[in-house]
């Protein structure tokens, strides 16, 4: 019998402590609208530890798992292709409200501190670079974003508005003129 193992025999030996966290991450991911994925290495514990009542205060998780528990969790939520971004020690940041909210948060992070690079992101299951984390960081929150479409939306509404208006009183103006025309040639 042979004594090589393969990576295929590494889930029959998995702890149950590693079992569980694949399982836990597993939900998290296919729950998650958005995950970003950081490098986390030059922070301190303390650093750590005020990120995450940051992101907590927003409803988002911050954890710190190992590669492969967390490609295999990819996996067996069916996001096969945010597994190719795991690489080196990562940080999730696991968004469950507005999609932007954890780039924007982690993207000030970084700028404050000039620590905890975005290296890529999940977008309710599209992977995107941290480029593209950037870019979504700047977006508008919802509440925004749904504001500017009602004005769009209302502005040409209310333009139809007024010229229905301004058509109606013309109208209402020629019927009351052809009334009045009409009475004082009954009168006469």
């Amino acid at each position: 019998m042979n004594a090589v193992s393969t990576e295929a025999d590494a889930p029959m030996r998995a702890s149950p402590r590693k079992v569980e966290t694949v399982d836990r991450l597993t939900h998290q991911l296919s729950r998650a609208t958005s995950a970003i994925v950081t490098d986390y290495r030059g922070l301190t514990v303390a650093q750590l530890s005020d990120l995450r009542g940051r992101l907590r205060a927003d409803e988002i998780e911050y954890v710190v798992v190992k590669n492969t528990l967390a490609r295999r969790a990819a996996e067996a939520a069916g996001m096969g292709q945010f597994s190719s971004v795991l690489v080196g020690p990562v940080g999730l940041a696991l968004g469950y409200g507005e999609l932007a909210r954890p780039a924007r948060i982690l993207t000030e992070y970084f700028r404050q501190n000039r620590r905890l690079p975005v290296v890529a992101g999940l977008v309710e299951g599209r992977v995107i670079d941290a480029d593209g984390v950037r870019q979504l960081s700047e977006l508008p929150p919802r509440e925004v974003l749904l504001s500017m479409l009602a004005g769009t939306i209302q502005s040409p509404l209310t333009t139809l508005a007024g010229a229905l208006q301004s058509i109606l009183s013309t109208f209402a103006a020629t019927l009351d003129a052809y009334r009045e025309k009409l009475e004082a040639g009954r009168q006469a």
